[in-house]
């Protein structure tokens, strides 16, 4: 048996270390489409105010809810496709 060709050895190399890189937990920089910072201040709160502080807890918490969402919407479908496979 021949061994296999360098290249596709260091192909399969190069395709696991930028495969380790991803993370599914892994939050964006601007999920929900707008800068955290400009859309609190588009509201009218000052930096530093109490409602600044608020405005930016709730988008916290909608990023947070939105990843959970996400999250939870792969795991039933990895659930669904292992519990109804399809046969050819």
């Amino acid at each position: 048996m021949r061994p296999p060709p360098t290249h596709l050895i260091a192909l399969l190399l190069a395709a696991l270390a930028l495969a380790s890189c991803a993370r599914r937990s892994d939050i964006p920089v601007s999920s929900l489409g707008d800068d955290d910072d400009a859309t609190c201040r588009a509201t009218g709160a000052v930096a530093g105010s109490a409602e600044y502080a608020n405005c930016l807890k709730n988008r916290d918490v909608q990023r947070g809810n939105a990843i959970a969402r996400a999250d939870r919407s792969q795991r039933n479908l990895g659930e669904y496709m292992l519990n109804n496979p399809s046969r050819p």
